[in-house]
């Protein structure tokens, strides 16, 4: 896993950039706040697949990258699946930086 992608989401925490959890990010998405939406590898099925569905239908950047332990590590939270980023140059970086080190992967969605 990329160090830089864990020290940019850490990052996007500490600025308030970022909502962590289901049912935050799910409230954000349907505000229409969140540009880009990170899932665990090791999310369940059912959520990577909800999410999914919601971010392309409200044609949300969303992608599916790293294990929940080393995410939620890296943003000073327990147990997370699944992350928002409400600032459009964050979700940009972070976006870049995953397809990058994915190797501009067929499981980056939302285009």
């Amino acid at each position: 896993m990329d160090k830089k992608i864990l020290s940019f989401l850490g990052l996007a925490q500490r600025s308030g950039n970022l909502v962590t959890g289901e049912d935050t990010c799910q409230h954000y998405i349907k505000k229409g706040n969140i540009y880009l939406v990170v899932i665990a590898e090791d999310a369940s099925e059912n959520t990577k697949k909800k999410f999914q569905d919601m971010c392309k239908y409200r044609n949300i950047r969303c992608v599916i990258y790293g294990k929940r332990e080393d995410l939620s590590h890296a943003v000073g939270k327990l147990n997370r699946a699944v992350y928002g980023m409400k600032d459009a140059a964050f979700a940009k970086k972070i976006y870049d930086l995953i397809r990058e080190s994915m190797g501009d992967s067929n499981s980056l969605g939302g285009e």
